[in-house]
């Protein structure tokens, strides 16, 4: 389904514990919106959804991913980058993109 790397993996594991929430786990939905149709969201998740693929990553991370979400997911890899001049944060590499928009932040699939 999806891959964390372990850099994205030790990202999660501090802003966990940052939180105090050490046990939850990281949800990612594909929401409607941005100028090419699509974008992605990220949050904390202390449980599974009935309707929920979960991943287990690295590091003891779940990712959980709603039913539908699942199939624009598909082939995805979460990574975390830092770059000197757009900062730091989480970059999903996703083979199921058709286009983006300029900013890079909306998708069409």
């Amino acid at each position: 389904m999806i891959t964390m790397t372990d850099t994205a993996a030790k990202k999660v594991s501090e802003l966990r514990l940052e939180e105090g929430k050490p046990e939850w786990g990281l949800r990612i939905r594909i929401v409607g919106g941005g100028c090419s149709g699509m974008s992605y969201e990220l949050g904390w998740e202390d449980q599974q959804h009935a309707d929920d693929n979960v991943v287990e990553a690295a590091q003891g991370i779940k990712v959980y991913i709603d039913k539908n979400s699942a199939a624009y997911l598909s082939g995805s890899e979460i990574d975390f980058v830092q770059n000197d001049m757009m900062g730091a944060g989480f970059a999903i590499k996703n083979p199921n993109v058709k286009s983006s928009c300029g900013c890079g932040q909306s998708h069409r699939f």
